[in-house]
């Protein structure tokens, strides 16, 4: 399984996503090396399909992205159990990793 964190030093909600991750993984039992990918531009975001910060691609796909959403530099909200969030919750992480 390949794991990519995207996101933009702007945006502090990174920073969960990553520990999230990081508690999901460890959930899961796996080892898994997370690559953080830093956007910086318009066109980085369009060429990685950026849907704001943060954003994990598991295996070159959004598992979290929703059609029509814009790509660009922002961050990025996630509909979560517990309302409106900046980061997927570590239960959400788990049930997407594994499926992968």
């Amino acid at each position: 399984m390949q794991l990519q964190l995207l996101y933009f030093d702007e945006c502090p909600n990174w920073q969960v996503a990553d520990a999230r991750l990081r508690e999901a993984l460890m959930k899961l039992g796996r080892t898994v090396e997370v690559e953080k990918v830093l956007v910086t531009t318009p066109e980085q975001a369009e060429e990685w399909g950026f849907r704001g910060s943060p954003s994990l691609l598991v295996d070159g796909e959004d598992p979290f992205a929703q059609a029509g959403a814009p790509v660009g530099l922002s961050c990025r909200l996630y509909r979560t159990p517990e309302g409106i969030g900046g980061s997927p919750t570590v239960g959400q992480l788990v049930e997407v990793l594994s499926r992968s």
